[in-house]
């Protein structure tokens, strides 16, 4: 569905749920996490559902919650679950009504496995969404970052574009030029995030 955005890394601890709290506000969308591991450390669908100050956006409950903060399929495997690709595609067409955007935040990045035979990337396709891909200036993110847009363009997935986090360096206009996909806008590193951190990042944002 066109109206399906999923929000992926170019690795782990990048932004993506800031991102995806500032993209569901800006668009007044619905947020989901259909996978959740490490919930020692308590849920992004908690963290994003605290941000929101828009009345609209329904946050919904996740299909699978894992304890261990490893990839998805290390994690089911030590609780002898295994995550079905199918009943995260039945939860989100029973979740999302007809014409209202659904903001998907993933697992890591695009090659995470769920279970031993399907990854992330291919979850993204099954749900025919597009990809907002959230970067992050690290020694090595410029590999990440092409790396990530080789792959989405390899696989013909939509993306509608970079959104990067943290201090600004200006590998993002080289990593935009390269990769070919634009910058949605940036969210800066702060000391307090907020609602109205959220809120105000969220129109600066450009779709």
């Amino acid at each position: 569905m066109s109206n399906r955005i999923f929000i992926t890394g170019i690795g782990t601890g990048v932004g993506k749920t800031i991102t995806a709290a500032c993209v569901t506000q800006a668009l007044g969308a619905d947020y989901w996490k259909p996978v959740q591991t490490g919930l020692l450390e308590g849920t992004d669908t908690q963290t994003v559902r605290a941000l929101l100050s828009n009345t609209t956006s329904v946050c919904h409950k996740e299909v699978y919650c894992l304890q261990e903060p490893a990839s998805p399929h290390l994690a089911a495997r030590l609780e002898n679950v295994t995550i079905d690709p199918a009943l995260i595609l039945q939860q989100a067409s029973i979740i999302q009504p007809p014409q209202r955007s659904l903001v998907i935040e993933g697992a890591g990045g695009l090659m995470v496995p769920l279970n031993e035979d399907v990854f992330t990337l291919d979850l993204i396709r099954q749900l025919q969404a597009k990809v907002i891909i959230v970067a992050q200036n690290y020694l090595g993110s410029i590999n990440h970052s092409l790396l990530t847009a080789r792959v989405l363009q390899a696989s013909d997935i939509p993306v509608l574009g970079w959104i990067f986090n943290g201090d600004h360096h200006s590998n993002e206009e080289d990593v935009v030029r390269w990769s070919g996909y634009p910058k949605l806008g940036r969210i800066p590193h702060a000391t307090v995030v907020d609602a109205n951190f959220i809120a105000l990042q969220a129109k600066q944002l450009m779709f």
